[in-house]
C-alpha cells in the first residue's frame, strides 16, 4: 500500500501541520526541535544544568546563571518558565546537527516528552522531510 503524500508544514502556520503519526518522525528533519522549548526547573535538574538544591533558591539568580552559561535564552518569572537557547540555525542546543537526533533524549524536558499531545497544535506536528 502506498503512503499518502504529506505536504511539508510551515512551523509558523499551524493550519499546515499534519496530524501526528509516529512514522512521521523517521523521515522528519526534527522541525519540532527548532520550536521554542519552555522548561521548568525540574527539567533543568534532569538535564544536569541545575542542582536539586536550587529548588529552594529564588529562580531569578538561577536563570541569570543559566543565561550566562548559554543554556537559557529567556526566563518568565511570573510562570517560572525558562526557554532553552536555540542556536543561530534555530536548532535546540541539544539537537545534533548531523544526525538530527536529540543528544539528551533519555533526559529530555517534559515539553519534549509530551509533544505533540500538548503544544501549539495538540495532536499535530510541524513535520518537514529530511533534506536530501
Amino acid at each position: 500500500m502506498k503512503r499518502p503524500v504529506i505536504a511539508a508544514a510551515d512551523p509558523e502556520r499551524l493550519d499546515t501541520w499534519p496530524r501526528y503519526s509516529r512514522r512521521l518522525c523517521q523521515d522528519c528533519q526534527a522541525t519540532c526541535c527548532t520550536l521554542p522549548v519552555e522548561v521548568r526547573l525540574d527539567d533543568l535538574i534532569r538535564l544536569g544544568e541545575a542542582d536539586a538544591f536550587e529548588r529552594d533558591e529564588p529562580l531569578k539568580p538561577v536563570a541569570r546563571r543559566l543565561q550566562k552559561a548559554g543554556t537559557v535564552e529567556h526566563f518568565n518569572q511570573k510562570h517560572g518558565l525558562f526557554t532553552l537557547t536555540r542556536l543561530a540555525s534555530g536548532d535546540c542546543l541539544y539537537l545534533d546537527p548531523v544526525t538530527r537526533l536529540c543528544r539528551v533524549y533519555a533526559r529530555r524536558p517534559d515539553t519534549c516528552r509530551n509533544h505533540p499531545q500538548i503544544g501549539p497544535r495538540p495532536g499535530h506536528c510541524a513535520w518537514r522531510p529530511k533534506a536530501g
